[in-house]
């Protein structure tokens, strides 16, 4: 009966969180088939990955990981951008009978659901309290940090979902006194799907987690160090990860033996430095407070720097952190302090950043002289990090190591929600948790959501499509080659495509081309095109300021206007000499 009792619960909950999202992205659920929340952006790109991985796989049966028609003739590997193969499976099946937009808005609005879930579970299973566990669920599902990569369309960070599932493993395995498979189970499953979602997020938590391993070892638990059980549930947890793990690094191994995955530089990193006002600010989304955060602050970076922990949920934390010693969660709350402290320090990135500028200070004048500056940036351990410490200047963003800090808090508000209600009367227990539900709601209240993108194809995709060979599409100015929406278009069109969406790390044939093809037209470029393989030549008309003397230079060079569809000048290049 009480399986039973804790199944039905479980069902409760889920069907509470669900409502919850739709309410929270509402009304995104009434137009989930053709619409996406926000802009086109990297949105559009998700939505080309769902829409071609079925394609793959149950169309082509071939290899999803090769694009060989993207950066044509040279080809694509899908792991010069995050693939998230978890976040893909879970749209597959909803894009089979409502295509790619409905599969990625369908994996975005459960990212919120499964992620309420988890917390929920964790806090349950460390309180014993519903009621609290839905207050912790209801500050991660919803964190300004999750409504943010959702409205930009980052279905990568928007999975934030297995967090919960793997420190709820990991924790219990740092206290469990002989073997359990269930935590090692429930963390290594976990750490695996967070491979399969982000590498920024794997990296971040192996990091976080080797961290906590060793403070626990020299602080809290030195007797540990010798217990071979404490090593064999670890060790444990960490081969079941193995296979997911492998699965979801493979494509990048490979790509970086093959040199395609260069370190950053360190003024890309620097840029992406949090301040810790981006942990105290609400979220320029708010549905109140937004416009007079934006107004007020610098919120240039806000897609990455909403990092807003809440007012509600901090204070319920901080109740669990000084409360600890009357709680038996007190080693855990401990480590979560520590690990917090440390995930935002990271985040902080290279030096110390106020208000989205970088902090400098005075120089003395030996040192001025020497270093040929007046002034210079307050370093932090990021800084050395990203200089000496393995793998970490492939990150760009390091602002995403403060996730870590928002998934312990809101553990913490969890458990200082127990805290509280415990010292209410019974009586009035049910309604000060909905008070807390209804606070931490309004902290978090984006409004509704009115700018929504549609992404149809183009008049002169169909057009394509109807052409029975399967000639080179080449896009023009070739400054669009990369934008997001010309890859989407191949879905339609289904020709191969000298570009593709290669903002992170451009292929060596798109390096050595643009330079040149960006001089389109001239003798150079076509010659170039010829190479290639064109055939079809997109120009696109109102990206031109002098389109007549555009047109005539051209024809000069011999191409052959075929069809002029919406503002798109198809000229065909087949027959024109190399010069």
């Amino acid at each position: 009966m009480k399986t039973i009792a804790r199944k039905l619960s479980l069902l409760w909950v889920t069907l509470y969180f669900s409502v919850l999202t739709v309410v929270m992205t509402w009304p995104l659920a009434t137009r989930m088939r053709e619409s996406m929340v926000g802009e086109v952006g990297d949105n559009i790109y998700f939505v080309w990955m769902i829409g071609w991985l079925k394609k793959a796989l149950f169309e082509l049966r071939v290899d999803p990981f090769n694009v060989w028609f993207l950066n044509y003739p040279e080809g694509w590997s899908l792991a010069y951008t995050e693939i998230t193969p978890s976040n893909l499976l879970i749209a597959l099946p909803f894009s089979l009978f409502g295509g790619p937009m409905f599969g990625y808005n369908m994996a975005m609005l459960l990212s919120f659901v499964l992620s309420g879930v988890g917390m929920y579970l964790w806090i349950r299973k460390m309180t014993g309290r519903a009621d609290a566990s839905l207050v912790a669920g209801t500050v991660f599902a919803f964190l300004p940090y999750h409504i943010a990569h959702f409205l930009i369309g980052h279905l990568n960070l928007s999975a934030i979902q297995w967090f919960p599932f793997y420190f709820m493993g990991f924790f219990e395995i740092l206290e469990m006194r002989k073997w359990a498979w269930r935590p090692a189970l429930v963390g290594g499953i976990a750490l695996g799907l967070i491979a399969l979602t982000s590498q920024y997020y794997l990296y971040i938590t192996v990091l976080m987690s080797g961290f906590l391993v060793v403070l626990y070892l020299l602080w809290l638990g030195r007797e540990r160090f010798k217990d071979l059980v404490f090593w064999k549930n670890l060790i444990g947890m960490e081969l079941i990860s193995l296979p997911l793990v492998a699965a979801g690094v493979a494509p990048f191994v490979t790509l970086a033996r093959q040199g395609g995955l260069p370190d950053r530089g360190i003024s890309v990193a620097r840029l992406y430095s949090a301040s810790p006002t981006d942990f105290l600010l609400p979220s320029t989304d708010h549905f109140l407070f937004g416009s007079w955060v934006g107004r007020n602050f610098n919120r240039d970076l806000w897609i990455e720097a909403t990092l807003y922990i809440g007012l509600f949920a901090g204070v319920l934390a901080v109740i669990a952190y000084l409360k600890r010693k009357e709680l038996p969660q007190r080693d855990t709350l401990r480590l979560m302090f520590w690990g917090a402290l440390l995930s935002i320090i990271l985040a902080m990135g290279t030096d110390l950043h106020w208000n989205g500028a970088s902090v400098e200070i005075a120089l003395p004048e030996f040192l001025a002289s020497r270093l040929g500056r007046a002034e210079a940036p307050i370093p932090l351990p990021g800084y050395f990090l990203f200089l000496y410490f393995p793998f970490y200047a492939k990150m760009r963003a390091l602002m995403r190591f403060g996730v870590v800090a928002l998934v312990f808090t809101s553990a913490a508000a969890g458990i200082g929600s127990a805290w509280v209600l415990d010292k209410i009367s019974k009586k009035w227990q049910a309604l000060a948790a909905l008070g807390l539900l209804v606070l931490v709601v309004f902290d978090f209240y984006p409004g509704p959501y009115r700018q929504f993108a549609e992404v149809e194809p183009r008049a002169v995709d169909l057009w394509l499509a109807e052409q029975p060979d399967q000639g080179v599409v080449i896009q023009m100015p070739f400054v669009l080659a990369e934008d997001q929406e010309q890859t989407y278009y191949t879905l339609f069109h289904g020709k191969p495509y000298v570009g593709g969406f290669f903002n992170a790390f451009p292929p060596p044939q798109y390096s050595r081309v643009r330079p040149v093809l960006e001089h389109f037209p001239d003798e150079q470029s076509v010659a170039l095109m010829r190479e290639l393989g064109v055939t079809y030549v997109l120009v696109q008309a109102d990206r031109y300021d002098d389109l007549d003397v555009v047109r005539q230079e051209i024809e000069r060079l011999g191409l052959v206007l075929e069809v002029e569809l919406d503002g798109q000048l198809v000229y065909l290049l087949d027959g024109v000499e190399a010069e």
